[in-house]
C-alpha cells in the first residue's frame, strides 16, 4: 500500500511538472502572437503617420498657392467640418465671430448644388 501511494505521488508530481512545462510553452506561443499583432499595428500606425505628414505638406503647398495663411486654412477647414455635420450657418458664424454672409462666401465653392434634389427624393 505504501508503494502504491508513493508511486501515485510521483506520477502526480511528474504530471504537475509536465503541465507546467506545457502551459509555459502555450504562454510563449501566445506572447509571440501578441508581438506579431503589435508589430503589424505599429507598421500600420507608421504608414498612417507618413500619409498624414504627406497630406499636411500638400495642404500647406496648396494653401500657399491659394495665398491663404495657415490660420485661414485652419478656419476654413473647421467651418467646412461644421457645415458637413449639418450645423446652421448662424451657429457657425456665431462660433467664429463672423457674419453669416462671410460664412456663406467661405463655403460657397464647396457646397453642392443638389440640395433640392435631395429633398425631392427623401419623401
Amino acid at each position: 500500500m505504501g508503494w502504491a501511494l508513493s508511486a501515485l505521488f510521483i506520477v502526480a508530481a511528474l504530471l504537475f511538472v509536465f503541465s507546467y512545462y506545457k502551459s509555459k510553452q502555450a504562454a510563449k506561443a501566445e506572447q509571440r502572437e501578441i508581438d506579431t499583432v503589435y508589430m503589424s499595428m505599429m507598421e500600420e500606425v507608421n504608414k498612417l503617420q507618413g500619409q498624414i505628414r504627406s497630406l499636411e505638406l500638400e495642404s500647406e503647398i496648396n494653401a500657399q498657392r491659394a495665398g491663404m495663411t495657415r490660420e485661414e486654412l485652419h478656419l476654413l477647414r473647421e467651418i467646412l467640418d461644421l457645415y458637413k455635420r449639418n450645423y446652421t450657418l448662424e451657429g457657425i458664424a456665431a462660433k467664429f465671430d463672423l457674419q453669416q454672409h462671410e460664412v456663406e462666401q467661405l463655403i460657397a465653392p464647396y457646397v453642392t448644388k443638389n440640395e433640392g434634389r435631395k429633398v425631392a427624393n427623401e419623401g
